[in-house]
């Protein structure tokens, strides 16, 4: 650890408003979990914040949806995702939530410093109002027609049609989600922390400072950072949250992303009245584990909150992990194409490790990882069954039956196979040791899972059930040697599939070891007295992941019968109004993600007329270099908009199946630029 005493390891504050899936726990908690557990186990002080963000707007629809209030939503959620955390094995020093006193208060304090300091800038801004409920709405509570796609139900800041990122202001016919009524434009003002301020400090901490940083880390932020930083708004219109702490401010609370962080501050000081030695102990180590999601704010954002406070540390590392897919398709909450953490725990009892050990072998740790409940099933029965927990119950059965459940002491007939594997325990150590100080967790995994095979294989090239009855003192030195590493499996494994290691050292009599006592070729000394033997692990049969997989079959069907509902036909138009429109086919020569988006593309198109640049929401279904050469039908005399800041001079047109994917429109053979659609 360099110089520090101590470590402080925060996790991402998982949404209120539904429970914890798999993606979560592959980019967050599993990675934070065995990481944190592998510093304990080295006797450090580290300890690991976490709790739930409990205020923004997806809640309050959501409370409005079903009739209740934010309290209610928040109460119901926060319960079931501790509980999953809790039973799944995942040890937070404490477990915090974002409504508590402690936090409205830290949150409170947190932006009166800055704002006593002048760290803010004070902007008036355009917002709508809705006048019945005399409030004003926040980017959510609005919907429209997207100027763009025609799209009826675009919210505020962005339609999900065409994927268009959008100011409220932009939508036709806006309507207010609360009252329904047509809302109106009024001026209100709102506190921004000025991130420009601050762009060379960040420039040279993270570009200069931490180039050690994980690629996909790095890379994010030098994005943003090359693209220049803006000031970004704190405060926001909405009744539910923290609220602003200064006059005028009524009705205003702190922006959910300013919120949220403040969260690992005051969940600590829950936790310890020492809290200020974990945040602003020059010999603390900040670790920040998150999803790349949010990535931009806890090394860019909340960084810039710290250092204009003025006395907090700032992280020293941030290892973000990428997505977690599943059966080859996105996550998604509203679609409930996931698998929830509380439902595997009801489904998969007593298989914590299986799910821990899966996905740990298969983070996205530097893009993004499909999850399949065949390879679910493979892992643990081809790995942990087969390997690992073939190998300890071998030797624990041995040990029984030939000498009473006792450790023999090593004979004098020992042979260099012998020494050589009890050397290659230190080895394999010594490698999940530096894979886990470089965040690197699958790596890690499978170094752990190596000292099984070691095991197995010296079990299988010895045989001692044959030798047994031609060289009793071969034998103890193999099952003194078996047994040394079927030990120190029983402490290596504690980060990574906790449950089995307490079951595994419960059955030797192991107590009290550390990672200091790994390597060591006597933890179980001759004599030492071992238990019955148990089986850490079960084979998954065929039935029970096809039950899964039959699960998921029927939320996809659920999901394309929703999809398939047809759009009603939208008002009649005159045929003046339609051949105003001038559709032609161009051909896209040019292709390139927009930076700090996930949906759009940057597109130069020969249009025939010209060459013009058009951003079109695609990105997720399209990489830019598998449509070069593609021609496409575009709106060429649609009016220039700008969209990100690119001046975008027409718009691709595209059908939108019933799983919701974007196809382009294109001619059945090629045809020259320029041709027009009739």
């Amino acid at each position: 650890m360099d110089n520090f005493k101590r470590t402080l390891i925060t996790t991402a504050l998982p949404y209120a408003n539904g429970p914890v899936h798999i993606g979560h726990l592959a980019g967050v908690y599993v990675p934070a979990d065995i990481y944190v557990r592998y510093l304990r186990l080295k006797g450090e002080d580290a300890i690991m914040i976490g709790g739930s963000d409990e205020h923004g707007v997806p809640i309050t629809l959501k409370a409005k949806n079903e009739g209740v209030t934010p309290q209610d939503i928040v109460d119901r959620y926060h319960g079931i995702i501790k509980k999953s955390f809790e039973d799944f094995g995942i040890t937070f020093d404490v477990y915090s939530r974002t409504t508590a006193e402690t936090h409205y208060k830290t949150a409170s304090d947190f932006f009166k410093t800055l704002y006593d300091k002048g760290e803010f800038v004070e902007k008036e801004s355009d917002q709508y109002y809705d006048e019945e409920a005399k409030q004003f709405l926040a980017d959510r509570y609005i919907t429209g027609t997207c100027p763009h796609c025609g799209n009826e139900g675009a919210y505020g800041d962005q339609c999900e049609s065409c994927g268009t990122s959008l100011n409220a202001t932009d939508l036709k016919n806006p309507v207010s989600v609360i009252s329904g009524s047509t809302p109106t434009i009024k001026k209100t003002k709102h506190w921004y922390l000025p991130l420009d301020k601050h762009e060379p400090f960040l420039k040279q901490w993270i570009l200069e400072d931490h180039k050690e940083w994980k690629a996909n880390v790095y890379g994010q932020c030098k994005s943003w950072i090359d693209l220049g930083l803006q000031p970004r708004a704190v405060s926001r219109d909405l009744n539910w949250g923290v609220p602003v702490p200064v006059e005028g401010a009524d009705g205003k609370v702190l922006y959910v992303w300013f919120d949220a962080p403040i969260g690992y501050i005051s969940a600590t000081k829950e936790l310890t009245p020492e809290w200020e030695k974990y945040w602003k102990s020059e010999d603390t180590r900040m670790l920040h584990f998150i999803g790349k999601d949010n990535i931009v704010f806890h090394c860019i954002v909340f960084p810039a909150m710290l250092k204009a406070e003025g006395s907090y540390i700032l992280p020293e590392n941030v290892p973000a992990n990428e997505f977690l897919n599943l059966e080859g398709d996105k996550i998604s909450t509203s679609r409930n194409w996931a698998v929830w953490l509380h439902e595997y725990l009801e489904e998969f009892k007593d298989q914590q490790d299986v799910l821990r050990y899966t996905l740990a072998a298969n983070a996205p740790e530097t893009k993004d990882n499909d999850f399949t409940w065949k390879d679910f099933q493979a892992r643990n029965n081809n790995e942990l069954v087969a390997i690992l927990g073939n190998f300890v119950n071998r030797s624990v059965v041995l040990t029984h039956k030939y000498y009473n459940g006792k450790i023999p002491a090593m004979s004098a007939v020992v042979e260099d196979f012998d020494t050589e594997s009890l050397n290659e325990i230190a080895a394999i150590v010594a490698k999940v040791q530096t894979a886990l100080d470089q965040f690197r967790f699958r790596e890690a995994i499978k170094e752990m899972m190596n000292l099984a095979r070691l095991g197995n294989k010296y079990l299988a090239d010895t045989e001692p059930w044959k030798l047994i009855k031609t060289d009793e003192e071969r034998v103890k030195t193999i099952m003194y040697v078996s047994l040394q590493i079927t030990a120190n499996l029983a402490v290596l494994m504690e980060p990574f599939i906790p449950f089995s290691a307490a079951k595994l050292q419960k059955m030797l009599n192991l107590e009290g070891c550390t990672w200091d006592d790994l390597g060591r070729t006597d933890l179980l000394p001759a004599g030492h007295e071992v238990n019955k033997p148990e089986l850490l692990f079960a084979k998954i049969e065929d039935e029970t992941i096809q039950k899964q997989l039959d699960k998921l079959e029927a939320t996809k069907t659920a999901n394309e019968v929703a999809a398939k509902t047809v759009t009603p036909a939208k008002e009649n138009i005159s045929f003046e109004d339609f051949t105003k429109m001038d559709v032609r086919i161009g051909t896209i020569l040019e292709a390139e993600k927009v930076a700090k988006t996930k949906k759009l593309l940057k597109l130069l198109v020969d249009t025939g007329i010209d060459q013009r640049t058009v951003v079109s929401g695609i990105a997720e279904f399209y990489n830019p270099e598998d449509i070069v050469g593609k021609q496409v039908s575009i709106l060429v005399n649609l009016a220039p908009r700008k969209i990100r800041g690119i001046e975008s001079q027409g718009m691709i047109l595209m059908a939108e199946d019933a799983d919701g994917r974007l196809v382009f429109i294109q001619p059945s053979e090629e045809v020259k630029p320029g041709s027009e659609v009739r």
